[in-house]
């Protein structure tokens, strides 16, 4: 059932719309702003302020067209509500060990959320589809760019309230 969902924690959806306010309220105001003063100095076709003004406008408008087609897209699941939390589901943190018993800890969040990085991993990337429902000590499969992976769980959390 959720996997046809677009997930989103409530950190990430505040993200989306704080981003989607920023732009609305202030960026696009002020940038239309400049725009209207650029045009009344004459020829536009050669008026640098005019040409990006313009150009910058229609980047934002199209973000903000995306940014609200996720947010209505968007089912915000509280990671600390989880009832069950001896499994991987959405918003866990999870411990995982690969063959070498090197291990990485990943957290299970939105698509518009991940970072690689910080071991955010989106809802329908490979390792983490490989690794719904799994309980501490199960070991999953994964099929990666550089080749099929087992990976162990080693533990499972979710956050506090």
């Amino acid at each position: 059932m959720i996997d046809r969902l677009n997930p989103i924690t409530p950190d990430g959806f505040a993200r989306l719309r704080q981003e989607y306010e920023t732009l609305f309220a202030t960026e696009r105001p002020a940038l239309v702003e400049t725009i209207s003063w650029a045009a009344g100095n004459g020829d536009r076709s050669e008026n640098g302020d005019y040409i990006y003004g313009r150009k910058r406008l229609r980047e934002i408008d199209r973000r903000l067209g995306w940014l609200s087609k996720r947010m209505k897209a968007a089912k915000v699941v509280d990671p600390a509500q989880q009832q069950d939390r001896s499994r991987v589901w959405f918003g866990a943190t999870v411990t995982i060990a690969d063959e070498d018993d090197n291990q990485r800890v990943l957290t299970l969040v939105g698509d518009d959320e991940t970072d690689a990085g910080a071991g955010r991993i989106g809802w329908n990337a490979p390792i983490t589809r490989a690794l719904r429902g799994a309980a501490i000590g199960d070991v999953r499969r994964v099929t990666l760019p550089a080749g099929e992976r087992e990976y162990e769980i080693v533990a499972i959390s979710y956050p506090t309230g």
